[in-house]
C-alpha cells in the first residue's frame, strides 16, 4: 500500500484533475525532489503509489500541491497575490509497514487534510 494522495477540488465539486503535485523527502529545512506529477481524472497520481510498501521509509516527506496554478487554468478570476499559491504538506511516516494516505480538499482560500485510509 505505501503513500498515495488525492486532491478534491471543493470550490468545484471534483477531482483536482491536471493539478501539479511534487513529492520530497525533508530532513529539517531540506527537502529532496522525489518526483513531480500531473493528477488524474480522479484527481490521483497516474502512476498509482507513490511509494509502495517495500520501498516507503520511516522519515519526514513534504508533498507541495500547485494550487494557484491548477485554480488559474480552470479560469477561476484569482486576487494578485492569491490567497494560496502552493499548499505545502510536511508529514511523518513513522510505521513503514503501513499505507500513508494523504488528502487534500481545496478551493482557492483555504484547504483541509487528514491521514486516511
Amino acid at each position: 500500500m505505501g503513500l498515495s494522495t488525492h486532491v478534491l477540488d471543493t470550490m468545484h465539486g471534483c477531482p483536482a484533475a491536471g493539478m501539479v503535485v511534487a513529492l520530497y523527502t525533508a530532513d529539517g529545512e531540506q527537502a529532496t525532489l522525489v518526483k513531480r506529477f500531473a493528477l488524474n481524472a480522479d484527481g490521483r497520481n497516474p502512476d498509482g503509489p507513490l511509494y509502495d510498501n517495500a520501498s516507503l521509509r520511516v522519515g519526514t516527506y513534504r508533498l507541495v500541491f500547485d494550487v494557484q496554478a491548477y485554480f488559474a487554468a480552470r479560469g477561476v478570476a484569482l486576487a494578485e497575490p492569491n490567497f494560496l499559491n502552493r499548499v505545502a504538506l510536511d508529514f511523518g511516516v513513522a510505521h513503514a509497514d503501513q499505507h500513508y494516505h494523504v488528502p487534500l480538499l481545496v478551493s482557492p482560500w483555504s484547504y483541509s487534510t487528514y491521514r486516511g485510509s
